[in-house]
């Protein structure tokens, strides 16, 4: 590429990105693979810049690369894809309606708790400090730690109905 060929390059890309976005856009049908589509449409067109006499012609030339993309895409897609009598099984893991539940209790509970207590099972469990590192930010002894933190969850088990896991610490994610 001549020294004059990535100026012209760039100033091309900042002028017309827009446009061609919108062209992307309407061959894909969602932004982010429009995004994708014109960044690689945009990357062939410069590896041609040099080749390319007739730079009235550059937007043609980008939106021909965008649809052979696009349709070299369908094309892959159609191969690799394709339609079932039988549905999936449904994915092993955590019901998301029920950690919302869970969530919303919890803070619920939380909130009611004393502010030294609410801290030191916060500092615990959301930020994960050991309980030496909890005494240290709340500037107490590591005994006080263990028993405010040991009332607080006892409390939080009381007036939520909240119950530990079998391994005895909250359950997984449920203050995140």
């Amino acid at each position: 590429m001549d020294e004059q060929g990535p100026e012209a390059f760039r100033g091309y890309v900042a002028a017309r990105s827009p446009a061609l976005l919108r062209t992307a856009y309407l061959l894909t049908g969602n932004r982010a693979d429009a995004e994708d589509l014109l960044q690689t449409a945009l990357a062939k067109t410069y590896l041609a810049w040099d080749r390319i006499r007739e730079r009235e012609a550059v937007d043609g030339y980008v939106r021909r690369v965008m649809v052979n993309t696009q349709t070299s895409f369908w094309r892959r897609r159609k191969v690799d894809e394709y339609a079932t009598g039988e549905l999936p099984e449904r994915p092993a893991g955590r019901d998301a309606t029920n950690d919302l539940v869970l969530h919303d209790a919890l803070w619920t509970a939380l909130s009611a708790l004393p502010k030294r207590q609410r801290a030191m099972v916060v500092l615990r469990y959301y930020e994960d400090l050991s309980e030496a590192e909890t005494a240290q930010v709340m500037g107490v002894s590591l005994g006080t730690v263990k028993s405010t933190t040991s009332r607080a969850l006892a409390k939080l088990r009381d007036t939520s109905g909240l119950r530990d896991d079998p391994r005895g610490a909250l359950p997984s994610g449920a203050l995140a």
